[in-house]
């Protein structure tokens, strides 16, 4: 029996060649304005139309400011991209959710949140991330410019077909602990390239109980196990997030579209090519402690003595943790922090900041701490407003920011100063990753929320 990544990934061929890659058809390409520039160049120079426009969605994200969006972005090279997308899909009659648009934000939290992203599709863009969209049972992953205009061009793309992997996460998930740590956890047991070549399916008890925006944030950290993406069996959780948005399927193509939806799943036989099970009761609240994701610990845990390292890990071992300026065998609950960061495409949706707002709620953020709260889209900042999040993040000494990327990424003003700590809900840790010299923590929303309030790295539960 095949897996779900096989029924979708071969109801997708259009042509095999022989020796060579698959030719996929896609059903949806997402484009932001960093990657998409030269594509859109190739496809002039070739005189080439886009083929099925209404297919593909764009917007810009990454360079926009999070403060007075009304304004011009100030750095010219993130003005002209932006500006770049807005002719590129004009010329080209694509649609496009403009900046100072309450359709604008982050990417992978806009095509859920809209219903543009369905299960059994094929979901493609030009950001490492698109894994994200895995949740909703769709297989996305992230593509590279010219394979951007192979898709703008034909809706087609060449890919080898990758192998598949299962990941079940049993059990129940103790209090204080969110998808955000059960993914942090799954890095560090694999590392960055425990995955490299495979498709991973989540399962297991913790995966069925979780909320979409947890399946979400989940998927969206597939790629930093070097996996292709990630996805989420189609089920109940997943219809009722779906229903009634935007471009979801109505009336009697609903129904239609549900009845095959509910034929996604693999088979009580299905043969995976690898298969890993993990127990909830191992995972605690986590963060990292070196310059890529799967370098973590449980927040009460230590960093690994230097003889627990493999000695040809070693050198890069040391090299991180002198950037990051730690000690190995040392405890990283207490070290102080300067900067927190609630935000992301990983954990931008408005569960996150319930979580938040729960654990500073009648407190006060510590005056030492500069904290950015970055919503991934206007729905999510007017759901904050309605649930009276606002008040209370405003109360505990907090300002809600606009929507956008921000300090995921160095790409716009919201960057962390050099040799500063950053405890960020965001999906990378590398050098300079939130600003040149910038040290990054990952963590999850709960973590990021205990870390503003005392100033430090501190366990959530003790909140």
């Amino acid at each position: 029996m095949n897996t779900l990544f096989d029924k979708i990934w071969d109801s997708h061929v259009v042509q095999i060649v022989k020796d060579g890659p698959t030719q996929l058809y896609i059903d949806r390409l997402y484009g932001h304005e960093v990657t998409t520039p030269q594509a859109f160049d190739g496809l002039r120079q070739r005189g080439l139309k886009v083929f099925r426009p209404k297919q593909n969605f764009f917007m810009p994200d990454h360079n926009i400011q999070t403060h007075d969006q009304d304004k011009p972005i100030a750095d010219p090279v993130g003005r002209k991209q932006v500006d770049t997308l807005d002719k590129n899909c004009e010329e080209f009659g694509l649609t496009e959710f403009k900046m100072n648009t309450e359709d604008n934000g982050i990417i992978h939290v806009i095509g859920p949140e809209k219903g543009l992203s369905l299960p059994g599709m094929t979901i493609v863009c030009g950001d490492s991330h698109t894994s994200t969209h895995g949740a909703v049972g769709a297989v996305a992953f992230g593509i590279g410019t010219s394979e951007v205009e192979m898709v703008l061009a034909s809706q087609c793309i060449l890919q080898q077909k990758p192998k598949s992997m299962r990941i079940s996460v049993n059990g129940k998930l103790k209090p204080g602990v969110t998808a955000k740590d059960v993914a942090l956890y799954l890095m560090s047991k694999l590392t960055t390239s425990g995955a490299t070549g495979y498709f991973v399916e989540y399962a297991g008890d913790v995966v069925r109980d979780m909320t979409m925006d947890g399946r979400l944030t989940l998927c969206n950290l597939s790629i930093e196990m070097g996996a292709r993406g990630g996805f989420v069996a189609p089920d109940e959780t997943t219809l009722e997030y779906i229903k009634g948005r935007e471009y979801a399927p109505k009336g009697a193509d609903w129904d239609k579209a549900v009845a095959y939806w509910k034929t996604l799943k693999s088979g009580d036989d299905a043969v995976f090519d690898k298969e890993l099970v993990f127990d909830a009761d191992d995972i605690e609240p986590r963060i990292t402690y070196g310059t890529n994701p799967g370098m973590g610990i449980g927040i009460n845990g230590s960093i690994p003595a230097l003889d627990e390292i493999p000695e040809a890990e070693r050198a890069g071992f040391e090299k991180s943790l002198k950037y990051m300026g730690f000690k190995p065998g040392e405890k990283l609950l207490g070290h102080p922090i300067d900067y927190v960061f609630l935000g992301a495409c990983t954990n931008g949706r408005i569960e996150d900041f319930r979580a938040f707002a729960e654990i500073v709620k009648g407190k006060h953020k510590a005056e030492n701490v500069v904290a950015w709260l970055v919503p991934g889209s206007h729905l999510v900042a007017k759901q904050i407003k309605e649930e009276g999040l606002d008040k209370i993040l405003t109360e505990a000494g907090f300002a809600i920011r606009q929507p956008g990327c921000s300090a995921c990424l160095a790409m716009n003003d919201d960057k962390v100063p050099a040799g500063k700590y950053s405890v960020s809900t965001s999906n990378r840790n590398f050098e300079g990753r939130q600003g040149p010299g910038s040290r990054t923590i990952l963590a999850s929303p709960l973590v990021a929320a205990a870390a503003a309030l005392t100033g430090k790295i501190t366990d959530p539960r003790t909140l």
